[in-house]
């Protein structure tokens, strides 16, 4: 846990950093791409994560693996060397990422759907959320076969379930009654 709350104080004096130079953007989307590339790459995870390699090393492998980074992020690169800290850089890309949206008016709505969205239930989705929320929201879409059809919504705290397998949850609790 105490990870996560040096994530959080890195993402956020990162964003003031960025936010001063005018590159909050760019450094977003270089934290979205980082924490993309250590999440889908288990050679990349275990090698940030790996206590043997050394620092130096973690350093200059980053900056060559993210070359076209904004500066503002190999700043971070040279603050993580200097704290010996990489194992947290994917901890502060991700908590970076949500600052940036919050410091925006931009809410996240997780969308779990059996299959990938397509543009007819995505149009759904977003009608839904107008009703829930009046904030810019971003979709992040949540495959997950389980829940047989339709979508779950989560918005911060508020939760829509129209899922097929919450709806025959819901018919077996009345036909059990």
């Amino acid at each position: 846990m105490a990870s996560t709350r040096a994530a959080i104080r890195y993402a956020k004096a990162i964003l003031d950093l960025a936010n001063s130079k005018g590159v909050a953007e760019a450094v977003n989307n270089d934290m979205k791409s980082i924490a993309n590339a250590i999440e889908t790459n288990l050679e990349l995870s275990t090698f940030i994560e790996n206590p043997t390699t050394t620092v130096e090393v973690k350093q200059s492998a980053l900056l060559e693996v993210f070359s076209n980074v904004n500066g503002v992020t190999k700043g971070l690169f040279q603050l993580l060397f200097e704290n010996k800290r990489f194992e947290i850089l994917n901890a502060i890309a991700v908590e970076y990422s949500k600052v940036y949206d919050e410091s925006n008016g931009v809410e996240v709505a997780k969308v779990t759907t059996a299959i990938p969205m397509d543009a007819a239930l995505e149009a759904k989705v977003l009608a839904k959320i107008a009703t829930l929320s009046d904030k810019k929201i971003t979709i992040e879409n949540i495959v997950d076969p389980a829940i047989i059809g339709g979508f779950i919504l989560r918005i911060g705290d508020k939760q829509y379930n129209a899922s097929v397998a919450n709806r025959l949850q819901v018919l077996k609790r009345e036909l059990s009654n």
